[in-house]
C-alpha cells in the first residue's frame, strides 16, 4: 500500500476525553430531576435544569472537538463510515423509542380500554364501573374523581393538519438545501436551510398554542387519564425532537455560513438531514394514529 493510500485509510484514535463521563453525569442529573419533578419533589426541577445545562455543555464541547479534528484532516474514509453507522444506529434507537410509545397507545386503545368495558375473557372491570363506556378517545374515565375528564379531543383538521403541511414542506426545503450543497450553489443552500429552520420554529409555535388550548379550554392534560397521558407523551416527545432538530439546523447553518462543508465532504449536514427526515416521518404516524383515528 502506498503512503498516499495509507494516509486516506488510517483510523484516527483521539486522546482520552472527559466528555463521555460529563455526559453521563448530565444525563443522571436530568433523569433524577425529571422523575422527582413529576412526583412533586421540591428539588426535582433544580436537578433537571442542572442536568440540562451539563448536557448542553457536553454537546457543545464534544462537537467543537469533533469539528476541529475534522478541519485538521485527521479523519479518513473509515472514520466517515463510522460516523454514518453511528448516526444510523442512533436513529434506529429513536425509532425504538417511538415504537414503545406507539405500542403503549395501541395497547391502551385496543386491549386495556375494551377490557375495562367488559369485553373479552379479561373483561371483568365492568363490575367496578358499571356505567363506564369503553369508547376511544376516552373522554369518560373510569374514576373521574381521580382523573379529570377532558371535554373534547383536538380536531385533526386545524393546527395538526397545518403542522403536517409545515413539516412536509420542511422536508422539501432541506432536500433543496442538500442539493444546493452538492451542486456548490451556496445561495440555494443557505436559503433552503433558513426556510427549514423557519418552518420548524413555526411548527413549534403552533404546537405550543395547541397545548395552551388543550390545557385551558379542553381540560386535556397529562392528568386526564390514559388519553391525555398518551397524547402528550407522543406529541411532546416528538416536539422535543423537533426542538433538538431545529437547534441542530441552526448550528449547521452557522457552519455553512463559515464555509465548513464542501460538495464532497459534508456528513455533518447529512446527519442532521437524516434526523430531520426521521422527525417528519414520525409526525405522519402521529397525525394518523393520534389525531385522526
Amino acid at each position: 500500500m502506498s503512503d498516499s493510500n495509507h494516509h486516506y485509510e488510517h483510523y484516527y484514535v483521539p486522546a482520552q476525553s472527559h466528555w463521555p463521563i460529563t455526559g453521563s453525569i448530565g444525563l443522571g442529573c436530568f433523569m433524577v430531576g425529571l422523575a422527582n419533578w413529576i412526583h412533586g419533589n421540591a428539588a426535582g426541577h433544580y436537578f433537571f435544569f442542572l442536568g440540562s445545562l451539563i448536557i448542553a455543555y457536553m454537546m457543545f464541547g464534544w462537537f467543537r472537538d469533533v469539528i476541529r479534528e475534522s478541519h485538521q484532516g485527521l479523519y479518513s474514509k473509515q472514520m466517515d463510515r463510522s460516523f454514518r453507522w453511528g448516526m444510523a444506529w442512533f436513529i434506529f434507537s429513536e425509532v425504538m423509542f417511538f415504537a414503545a410509545f406507539f405500542g403503549a397507545l395501541f395497547y391502551a386503545r385496543h386491549l386495556a380500554v375494551p377490557w375495562l368495558g367488559g369485553e373479552g375473557e379479561r373483561g371483568s372491570s365492568h363490575l367496578l364501573w358499571p356505567n363506564f363506556q369503553a369508547v376511544w378517545p376516552l373522554l369518560n374515565n373510569p374514576d373521574p374523581q381521580l382523573f379529570s375528564d377532558p371535554k373534547e379531543v383536538i380536531s385533526p383538521w386545524g393546527i395538526p393538519l397545518l403542522n403536517t403541511a409545515l413539516l412536509l414542506s420542511s422536508g422539501g426545503t432541506i432536500t433543496v438545501a442538500h442539493w444546493g450543497l452538492v451542486k456548490n450553489k451556496r445561495a440555494l443552500l443557505i436559503i433552503g436551510l433558513f426556510l427549514t429552520i423557519a418552518l420548524g420554529i413555526t411548527f413549534l409555535g403552533f404546537q405550543a398554542y395547541e397545548y395552551y388550548h388543550a390545557y385551558h379550554e379542553l381540560n386535556l392534560k397529562m392528568s386526564s387519564g390514559i388519553y391525555g397521558s398518551t397524547f402528550f407523551m407522543l406529541t411532546g416527545f416528538h416536539g422535543a425532537h423537533v426542538t433538538i432538530g431545529t437547534i441542530m439546523l441552526i448550528a449547521i447553518l452557522g457552519r455553512c455560513l463559515k464555509g465548513h462543508f464542501t460538495p464532497e465532504h459534508h456528513f455533518g449536514f447529512e446527519a442532521v438531514a437524516w434526523y430531520w427526515h426521521f422527525v417528519d416521518v414520525v409526525w405522519l404516524f402521529l397525525f394518523v394514529f393520534v389525531y385522526c383515528l
